[in-house]
């Protein structure tokens, strides 16, 4: 499904990148995208926009009504477009391959780093610092919070993962068992 999901973003992805490119709105599109992905990635929201049942109008409403007035005109039709094209689940992928596409165009690397316990501005800078030495080039660091690691972090930068979780750890026990 993943790959589905990506499948079905990647041209509403480019298209707006291209827009914001030819706009200079890049900055004002990768906010709206994040605020749209917080909004589908919501468990309650998510369920509704996968409900097959609930009209895809009142979905579009709802979002809008969230957004705000100050939600950009070009983003509100974004989500118009998605809802009548019966695409808003792929809203958070959207998102994603956007920000791919910015820090690609920058010439940064992105990388993710999920730990099980939050990283204070000291702990991520010297963590980007390591990540900056060991990949070879500059980087863009999200950093999330995910207790079901139990300890440590898992670091993804494209096809690299490097799973230094107690969780994975555990798992690579197992299997060794």
């Amino acid at each position: 499904m993943a790959g589905d999901i990506t499948t079905i973003a990647r041209p509403y992805a480019e298209a707006v990148y291209k827009l914001a490119r030819e706009t200079d709105s890049i900055e004002s599109w990768s906010n709206a995208l994040s605020l749209l992905a917080a909004i589908a990635d919501d468990p309650d929201m998510a369920r509704q926009i996968a409900n097959p049942t609930v009209p895809r109008e009142r979905l579009r409403d709802l979002i809008l009504d969230i957004c705000g007035t100050d939600f950009p005109p070009q983003a509100k039709n974004l989500v118009r477009l998605l809802a009548e094209n019966a695409r808003l689940a792929a809203i958070g992928e959207i998102a994603r391959l956007f920000d791919d596409l910015r820090v690609k165009q920058r010439g940064l690397r992105q990388v993710t780093v999920r730990s099980a316990y939050p990283l204070d501005a000291a702990e991520q800078t010297r963590l980007a610092d390591v990540l900056r030495t060991h990949l070879g080039t500059e980087i863009e660091l999200t950093v999330e919070e995910d207790s079901s690691l139990l300890g440590g972090v898992e670091i993804r930068a494209g096809d690299l993962v490097i799973d230094g979780s107690v969780r994975g750890k555990l798992q690579r026990l197992a299997t060794q068992l």
